[in-house]
């Protein structure tokens, strides 16, 4: 199959032409241009329907704040990843893959850690964005009843009398008396350490979900964009209509942003003080916004995939970033306008099920407005579920060509999908699910110790662009990024790591080590493919893409002790915060 690749790519001053993929040669396709990147990462404004709640329920009217600096912080380490990415014309996968060149020249183990981390913090996308499309479905087939339902009133009035409890306690069993028994039905369920698992009606739906997005997939990059562009302006431009509507009809309601103060104590509306809590709240909900804001450098996970990455690259993370500098900043603002801090406090906004109607009420809906925004939200999260799986899947793909991972996930089919690693992610995903249908409790654990996993890839990579001026000063960059943004990116990787140490146990006090247990299973991994497949030796291909051969690989070690001293740091500075900030 062509791609036309050579009648089209105009190659930069010193750089040899991309590789074109083929079905024959079995790697990816030159098939799109930065805007098919910018439409299959359109997905990442949707995630901040994962966290809306949950960060309020931290942080209180500091809410909208903590959205608009965490994206602030993403927009400018985007650019570091633009310059790197522009070394590595013919790799896919993402940052963490040219990342992992420059760590892999100093020490074996960490290379592959920045590829791993990567994978394990976006690929629950596919299974946490399932859960909550598959609970707004339920929703719409069997919605649960409320306190004034007039099957939950006569339950009560009828057996209301015969119970010995406190009202609201009354009415709870009330509810779940008259509930649809098709919410609560499940096919098996247990407990698995700090988490339940259940096979329930939700966990259905979500996998028959992930296999509508893996069929799409199927077909390709070029295939995927064409559907998500289509997606992602019927959730896109709602969004923005959802964000800019309700503060013309009713302006901002200020009160809801004063007095900025963190909550004191977590899920209760009381304001607190600038205290040890106060600041290890805050920088729980900053930690865990990074893994929604941060997540558009997905845009530069298809550089092998672009017809021309010299120019294609650039705009795609950049034009991504504009569009989630606005989304991620006009949403929560707009959330917390109307809703006030009570109001995103509601179970149904923390766990996302109730967001189609919080939106409803905001632009002044009725029933028919709050059933279009429903399928809003299913389209947003569906378009999460599509970006997550490209760029996860491509993750696998070149960790595999490189020699991080397992032989078997660098296969591609015939539509230069790698469906190998695709099947991999949704047999990952379909294990996952199943905790994350489970409880509100379990999908946050699962979400933090994702975010364990996005932190270290962050660190590792903007690290890795100082590294990569130093040991390859040489290679000709199509985009350089000003020596201030690294400078600043270096600094931020260090800031985000305070954020894990001291903010991962407010979700739960397991999450830290949790995450880093999971970093770990990457070292025997890679040990087996390394020195039991390869012998001890990476593939030809991955010394090219590095510029050098075998035996450059030291030789080109410039930058002496400080990758080392670098990563000494970031250990100390993870334990540190995590003694300093308590609850």
């Amino acid at each position: 199959m062509s791609t036309g690749l050579a009648s089209s790519a105009k190659p930069v001053a010193g750089f040899t032409s991309p590789a074109t993929g083929t079905a024959e040669d079995g790697k990816l396709h030159r098939s799109i241009n930065w805007t098919g990147a910018f439409w299959v990462a359109s997905g990442v404004p949707a995630l901040v329907l994962f966290s809306v709640g949950g960060i309020a329920g931290n942080t209180g009217k500091l809410a909208f704040l903590i959205w608009t600096l965490s994206m602030i912080m993403g927009f400018i380490q985007s650019f570091t990843y633009a310059e790197i990415a522009g070394l590595f014309p013919n790799k896919s996968g993402g940052a963490s893959v040219y990342g992992a060149a420059a760590w892999v020249r100093y020490t074996k183990l960490v290379a592959p850690l920045s590829v791993w981390c990567n994978w394990f913090a976006w690929s629950p996308v596919l299974s946490l964005g399932c859960s909550i499309a598959a609970s707004y479905i339920i929703n719409a087939v069997a919605p649960q009843p409320t306190a004034t339902s007039p099957a939950v009133v006569q339950w009560l009035a009828s057996n209301g009398a015969a119970l010995q409890m406190a009202d609201a306690d009354k009415v709870t069993a009330a509810i779940a008396a008259v509930a649809p028994g098709i919410r609560t039905w499940t096919l098996f369920t247990t407990t698995l350490g700090p988490v339940s698992l259940s096979l329930n009606l939700a966990f259905f739906i979500g996998a028959a979900l992930m296999l509508a997005v893996f069929a799409v997939q199927h077909r390709g990059i070029l295939g995927t964009a064409n559907v998500q562009k289509y997606i992602g302006l019927l959730v896109i431009i709602p969004m923005f209509i959802v964000g800019v509507v309700p503060l013309l009809i009713h302006g901002v309601n200020w009160e809801n942003f004063s007095p900025l103060v963190p909550l004191a104590a977590p899920a209760a509306p009381a304001p607190g003080a600038w205290n040890i809590t106060g600041w290890t709240l805050v920088l729980g909900s900053m930690f865990i916004a990074a893994w929604s804001t941060y997540g558009f450098e997905t845009a530069i996970c298809y550089t092998s995939e672009f017809r021309d990455p010299a120019k294609d690259t650039f705009k795609a993370i950049f034009y991504s970033g504009v569009l989630c500098l606005l989304l991620f900043t006009l949403v929560p603002f707009t959330f917390q306008s109307m809703l006030g801090v009570e109001g995103m406090l509601e179970a149904s906004i923390v766990d996302g099920s109730g967001v189609a109607a919080a939106l409803a009420h905001m632009v002044g809906g009725g029933p028919i407005v709050e059933n279009f925004l429903v399928m809003l939200m299913i389209l947003a999260l569906v378009l999460c579920i599509m970006t997550a799986m490209a760029g996860s899947s491509r993750t696998l793909y070149q960790g595999s060509a490189d020699g991080w991972l397992p032989r078997y996930l660098s296969h591609v089919n015939e539509h230069g999908a790698p469906t190998r690693a695709m099947w991999t992610d949704l047999v990952f995903n379909l294990a996952i699910l199943a905790i994350a249908c489970a409880d509100a409790t379990s999908f946050f654990f699962i979400l933090a110790v994702s975010n364990c996993g996005y932190i270290i890839f962050n660190f590792l990579n903007l690290n890795s662009a100082w590294i990569h001026r130093i040991d390859s000063a040489h290679i000709p960059r199509p985009y350089r990024a000003p020596t201030v943004i690294l400078v600043l990116g270096g600094v931020f990787a260090f800031v985000n790591v305070i954020f894990m140490g001291a903010g991962a146990k407010v979700w739960n006090p397991i999450a830290l080590w949790a995450g880093l247990v999971t970093a770990a299973l990457i070292i025997p991994v890679f040990c087996y493919r390394h020195y039991v497949q390869d012998g001890g030796k990476f593939p030809a291909e991955m010394y090219e893409d590095l510029h050098v051969g075998p035996e450059g690989m030291v030789s080109r070690r410039r930058a002496g002790i400080l990758p080392y001293l670098t990563l000494a740091a970031g250990v100390v500075v993870l334990l540190l915060s995590n003694w300093f900030f308590q609850l």
